[in-house]
């Protein structure tokens, strides 16, 4: 479909947060790559389950077996969404960075003093934390570099991988730049060698549709409230991938894929709750199944929100004491993300001089501390960060120009 600034519009009406006003205005959100809103499909699914099967799973009535019915549509939609074989490839946790550190725990007890594990400069620390966890169990880790484009060196990533490397973990897209990295080089360079590939689609699945089966990364971790759902954590799994790992587990839970990695008792509300977002992104599209329609959808937006992104690009770096960070809009490979610094104002002085006026905008370094070190900007308080999202529109943009033209 043809995602148009009239559809943009119309998505508003769904997302009762965006109706808020502060001092006479309506709050403008261009804070999504730190969390999006949700539609009212979302909260209704939510609050339909706390009020009609709220008991746990696996109990001979029909409540609990609602809630057991509830969870597996939940991880087929989940399936759908990424592309996976089904739903056995799909588990849930608090949030990506629980899952990723129970599955470096998990990775690391197979690991061998003297292997390595390849991180990057330009991740989130949510992928590069639980892996630089390792070295105290005699794994190196070694780090691919970024260059001052704001993208990855793939000559540096190709040195990095060596016939010792295990596993490379890797970022989709960078939240703070925008970046979309070459994942069909990654899993070129990581197959050579037979190492697994863990990528990071947190900034990328907002944005952009996926298909595990065409990228075949071993494991695939994102989280559903950065596309319209939940605070609930995602893993996909390779078939097979999970089976035989050492996970943290107790001797009562289910050791087959997906419970494998699972601990304790999920939030069945919000894992509702990201079936339903999933299926208001479907909704957006055309198709026969829910797979064809969540592709037609998240193509339809990702060229949407890229226009609307590269406006801003531009408009913004017209400014006198601006510089715009991370790649140009020139490529499609590009998420509708952009930061920023301004001359006379830190980062922080800039967010709070927006947020008096209603504009919702992050700044600081979003836990890409990394790279925001090697741009030499940690010490000037980071980057002003502007996320585009299905909701927003070109007067959200043209309130933040002249804001950010004031201070300017």
């Amino acid at each position: 479909m043809t995602y148009t600034a009239a559809h943009a519009a119309r998505s508003r009406e769904d997302f009762p947060a965006l109706k808020q006003r502060h001092d006479g205005r309506e709050l403008v959100f261009l804070d999504g790559p730190g969390g999006v809103q949700v539609p009212n499909a979302v909260i209704a699914a939510v609050s339909d389950l706390y009020a009609t099967c709220n008991v746990n799973t696996h109990g001979a009535f029909a409540p609990s077996r609602e809630v057991d019915r509830r969870m597996q549509a939940a991880r087929a939609a989940v399936a759908d969404f990424l592309g996976a074989a089904g739903p056995q490839c799909i588990s849930f946790g608090q949030n990506m960075t629980t899952l990723n550190f129970a599955l470096a725990h998990a990775l690391g007890r197979t690991f061998e003093p003297g292997d390595e594990v390849v991180i990057t400069q330009l991740d989130h620390e949510a992928n590069r934390g639980p892996w630089l966890g390792l070295e105290r169990h005699g794994v190196r880790v070694r780090e691919a570099r970024l260059l001052p484009t704001g993208r990855l060196d793939p000559a540096d990533l190709a040195q990095q991988i060596t016939p010792r490397t295990r596993l490379l973990a890797l970022g989709a897209s960078s939240n703070a730049l925008g970046t979309v990295n070459d994942l069909a080089l990654a899993r070129r360079l990581t197959r050579a060698v037979g190492a697994l590939l863990v990528i990071d689609a947190v900034h990328y699945a907002p944005h952009f549709p996926i298909d595990v089966g065409a990228l075949d990364p071993d494991f695939l971790l994102c989280s559903a409230y950065k596309f319209y759902g939940p605070h609930v954590g995602i893993l996909y799994a390779r078939p097979g991938a999970l089976e035989r790992l050492p996970t943290d587990r107790l001797s009562t839970q289910e050791p087959g894929a997906p419970y494998r990695i699972e601990t304790g008792t999920l939030n069945h509300a919000a894992i509702h709750g990201v079936s339903a977002a999933i299926d208001y992104l479907a909704g957006w599209g055309r198709g026969s199944t829910r797979r064809e329609r969540l592709l037609d959808a998240m193509t339809g937006i990702a060229a949407y929100e890229h226009g609307l992104a590269a406006h801003y690009h531009e408009a913004v770096g017209r400014l006198p004491g601006v510089r715009v960070w991370g790649p140009d809009f020139a490529s499609p490979a590009r998420a509708p993300t952009v930061s920023i610094t301004l001359e006379k104002h830190t980062a922080a002085e800039a967010a709070a001089a927006l947020g008096a006026e209603g504009v919702c905008v992050w700044d600081g370094n979003f836990y890409a501390a990394r790279a925001v070190e090697v741009l030499g900007l940690a010490d000037r308080g980071g980057l002003l960060r502007t996320g585009v999202s299905m909701y927003s529109t070109e007067a959200d943009i043209e309130r933040l120009l002249a804001g950010l033209g004031k201070l300017a």
